[in-house]
């Protein structure tokens, strides 16, 4: 006899292989689209402190408030995912500042805050400084 078709083994055997490349392959693309939405909020904290310099080369002091950086340099308060505003747990004066990227969306929320300050220096939420740490990822 010519049976033609798959036998419930072959059948079962193609689930578990596609189910182990499902596994494999979910985690990658997830950790792969927060680094990317990350670094809408790197390039933003960039752009912030960017602006923050400008203004102290123009004005001889660093902006207090962001709608100042908004007005004149442009610096935007919402970057993709992420909330750019200066630290409020900080201190902030017309010498230094803080600034922070806050996740708005619970698909970035595991990622945390990442910094920077007047001095270019950048970290994350575990106190990991650049080269280290989140930034450099």
């Amino acid at each position: 006899m010519n049976q033609k078709g798959i036998t419930l083994i072959e059948l079962l055997s193609v689930i578990v292989i596609v189910g182990i490349l499902a596994a494999i392959a979910i985690p990658m693309y997830t950790n792969h689209m927060l680094r990317a939405r990350r670094a809408d909020a790197k390039a933003a904290l960039e752009q912030f402190r960017a602006s923050e310099e400008m203004r102290r080369a123009e004005k001889g002091s660093y902006a207090t408030t962001l709608a100042e950086l908004q007005n004149t340099w442009g610096v935007s308060a919402t970057a993709g995912d992420y909330r750019v505003e200066f630290d409020p747990d900080k201190t902030l004066s017309a010498n230094s500042f803080t600034a922070r990227a806050v996740p708005t969306t619970g698909r970035q929320t595991p990622d945390g805050n990442l910094y920077i300050n007047y001095l270019g220096q950048k970290w994350d939420k575990e106190n990991k400084y650049y080269p280290d740490g989140r930034w450099a990822k």
